[in-house]
């Protein structure tokens, strides 16, 4: 029953806006082991021009789907195995489009532990339980009289019994379950409660203490924060619907009666409708909640694991300061503040610690030394860590620059997230072996100023801080999506072949560790690479790998110019064929857009190239190994503006954005604590996502509207009017606007069993 390619890419293709041939041909090349950024780039003839957002789309359902075939599989073998196979039942598993009615299809054949209704019809009481369907004029109780034996004490026990066997049958109908569950998609509510005397314990979750919303709205980010509170046992999580119905049948208990004919026809109607009722509320409702329960954090961590994959993208991505000679300094406030010198290629030139702050208080002795190795290594640019103590790291390095005569350096705070576990990281201790731990901290401060992408991919993803509830998410999927861009952020840029870390030439279309590290190996053993081609000296580099990775490295001033730029060596013909009609040197024409601009690029087309291909080489050439980043610019923090106390109402000033969430921008102003600018204060018009004001790494300026000392929340504005034209919304989790709808108050509901089986469900994701 295992679906083939084709028939998954009728599927995948209406998803990601392709035709199915494309996806055909795009699965055929992920099978081979070809990479996401390699298929965009030089194969687009292949899968016409999918490019590499619809690519990954196309991966991460591809898998999905495969799962879902490997499970329809299993499921059709087991129901066979029984020897219960219809051809409808067939029919219905084939047609599936999802895990959960694949799952509802099997729970009457899912081997269960033994369960009451088994129980019961151990205990004879299965023919009870027909009969009473059989005759719905009939007397349940009259009939269960003759079911009273040895195993069955009473009337009461016999119609018991056979209430467990009808609602298991209730509860195993999948197409009752299918319309339950759009039902309670529909209409539920999530309740929210703070667990009685958590009160204090659990302040950072009081916007959730009394909280009600509509499951369907509830957002991602709101989602997380509750269950985590609930994790945390200061709150209680409820899933209800039809609260609010008057009506003594619940409108759940009519479409349970509906799915089996169950009308007001005598007492057995009458009593098959109370066990419907039954049913729903101690089975249904139950597990179904449960349902929508995974539902909503499966949701909430789609949307946290795609802002977090946004945000590190476009800090990879952020503007490089370039090749110049860098101190960096790691701010401590009794530890000292850690200091490391490295010169315009990264390399480590010296190191020290200074002692400016309390206890030792030698603010001058810090100062004399600071500027007496700017001079020592002509030091064009300072990177601040923006940890504990980076302000008044700052004040004293601008008081050192004041005095320091001549051209000054540029001082600029970075974030220094994930510069601690790059310290005590193996491969911080392969690169300095004998530097102290602390002090590798303040070489990645630097060196991420120079090139936050050279840097930064020495650092697990999920350590780099730009995401919402990072720790709360399904962590293989973390992972999987922080990898995906890592991994085209990083062939985006191009990688030089001759100065690059084995973690960055690892992150390189169709290298693996192993083999980035053989080729820094190799490097370091024969010296600089001269061309691409002599990549296939490397131990255990084959062609396959050169094929996927060659086009991504560069080698500049190398023995051939288009080592040098982003075109594929097997398309080399192409180019020269290119350059040869333009009558001059290759050296000269690169870079010249006005000759290359004046070909027709059609007349280069050949059975290999087509005209996509030809277009992306002209392009290179004009702009050979042109960096897709943006020019480096900083942010000025306002001076004697370090604490959050210091902040007034209505300030105006210069901030970087840090993280960019569901609900808004957080920017760092320089108080140690970053300010946050609601999606409705982005811009003065509508902001749907706020990625389509600002991205992490933007330099903007903001007005303060609002400050929270004791909560550490600090309200901003983008809007050119200061805010005032948008009230501060009343917010849950920074940044929710209170439907006053849905904010009653009630008292807190038990959760019981719920409690404990959504502890066991959320455990099984």
């Amino acid at each position: 029953m295992v679906a083939d390619n084709r028939s998954l890419a009728v599927v995948i293709a209406s998803e990601i806006n392709a035709r199915p041939d494309q996806v055909v041909a795009a699965v055929g090349l992920l099978d081979e082991g070809a990479t996401v950024p390699f298929i965009a780039r030089y194969r687009k003839e292949v899968t016409g021009g999918l490019d590499d957002t619809q690519l990954r789309n196309l991966a991460e359902r591809l898998v999905y789907l495969r799962e879902l075939e490997a499970r329809r599989s299993s499921i059709a073998d087991s129901i066979s195995g029984q020897g219960k196979m219809t051809d409808e039942l067939s029919a219905r598993i084939a047609k599936a489009t999802t895990k959960a009615e694949l799952e509802d299809l099997y729970l009457p054949y899912k081997p269960k532990r033994r369960t009451r209704a088994e129980i019961a019809r151990e205990r004879g009481l299965g023919p009870l339980a027909e009969a009473i369907w059989g005759d719905r004029a009939a007397d349940p109780a009259r009939l269960a009289q003759a079911y009273v034996t040895g195993d069955v004490a009473d009337v009461k026990a016999a119609l018991e019994g056979a209430r467990d066997i009808v609602a298991e049958t209730f509860s195993e109908n999948a197409d009752l379950l299918g319309k339950l569950r759009q039902h309670m998609r529909a209409g539920a509510v999530l309740k929210a409660r703070v667990v009685d005397g958590k009160q204090e314990q659990g302040a950072k979750f009081s916007d959730y203490f009394d909280h009600t919303e509509r499951w369907a709205n509830v957002p991602g980010h709101r989602a997380l924060a509750m269950l985590r509170g609930w994790n945390e046992e200061f709150l209680t999580l409820s899933i209800e619907v039809d609260q609010d119905d008057p009506s003594p049948v619940k409108p759940a208990q009519r479409m349970i009666a509906a799915a089996f004919d169950i009308r007001d026809r005598g007492a057995a109607d009458r009593w098959l409708l109370e066990v419907a009722g039954w049913t729903w509320r101690v089975k249904l409702s139950v597990s179904l909640s449960l349902d929508l329960m995974r539902e909503m954090r499966e949701r909430a961590e789609e949307d946290a694991i795609h802002v977090f994959a946004r945000n590190l993208k476009d800090l990879l991505l952020a503007a490089p300061a370039g090749s110049r000679s860098t101190m960096g300094l790691d701010p401590g406030i009794r530890t000292g503040v850690k200091v490391a010198i490295v010169d315009g290629t990264g390399k480590l030139l010296d190191t020290t610690t200074v002692y400016p702050f309390p206890p030792r208080n030698d603010v001058r002795g810090t100062q004399a030394e600071l500027a007496a190795l700017v001079r020592k290594h002509n030091v064009e640019l300072i990177s601040i860590g923006n940890g504990t103590g980076s302000r008044e790291t700052e004040r004293l390095v601008a008081d050192m620059l004041t005095n320091l005569p001549g051209a000054k350096p540029t001082k600029v705070i970075v974030s220094e997230a994930g510069a601690s576990v790059y310290s005590a990281s193996e491969t911080a201790a392969a690169e300095f072996p004998q530097l102290d731990v602390s002090l590798r901290g303040a070489v990645s401060i630097a060196r991420r100023l120079q090139d936050p992408l050279a840097e930064l991919v020495k650092i697990e993803p999920k350590s780099i801080g730009v995401g919402q509830y990072q720790h709360d998410v399904d962590q293989n999927k973390l992972s999987r999506s922080l990898d995906a861009v890592v991994e085209d952020a990083v062939n985006a840029v191009g990688v030089d072949l001759n100065t690059a870390s084995a973690p960055l030439l690892s992150r390189v279309s169709g290298l693996s560790r192993s083999i980035a590290e053989a080729i820094v190996i190799h490097r370091d053993q024969n010296g600089p690479f001269q061309s691409r081609r002599e990549l296939l000296k490397v131990a255990r580099l084959g062609n396959r790998t050169f094929e996927q990775a060659a086009g991504f490295l560069r080698i500049p001033n190398g023995k051939e110019p288009l080592d040098s730029s982003a075109v594929h060596p097997e398309a080399y013909g192409v180019a020269k064929k290119i350059v040869a009609a333009c009558g001059r040197d290759l050296r000269t024409v690169m870079g010249d857009s006005a000759a290359l601009k004046a070909l027709d690029p059609r007349q280069f087309i050949d059975e290999q190239f087509g005209l996509p291909t030809v277009k992306d080489i002209i392009s290179e050439l004009e702009k050979p190994g042109r960096d897709p980043r943006p020019s480096f610019k900083t942010a000025t923090f306002a001076d004697g503006i370090d604490e959050i106390g210091d902040l007034k109402i209505g300030m105006l000033l210069e901030g970087t954005v840090t993280n960019v969430a569901a609900f808004g921008a957080f920017v760092d102003i320089g108080v140690h604590q970053d300010g946050l600018v609601h999606v409705s204060q982005l811009a003065d018009r509508f902001v749907k996502d706020p990625h389509d004001v600002v991205k992490a790494g933007d330099v903007v300026k903001v007005r303060v509207v609002e400050v929270d000392v004791k909560r550490k929340r600090i309200a901003l504005t983008m809007r050119k009017d200061g805010g005032e034209a948008a009230q501060p919304p009343q917010t849950g989790d920074r940044g929710k606007p209170a439907n006053p709808k849905f904010m009653k108050t009630e008292k807190p509901s038990e959760q019981g069993a719920f409690g404990a089986a959504l502890a066991e469900a959320l455990k099984k994701r």
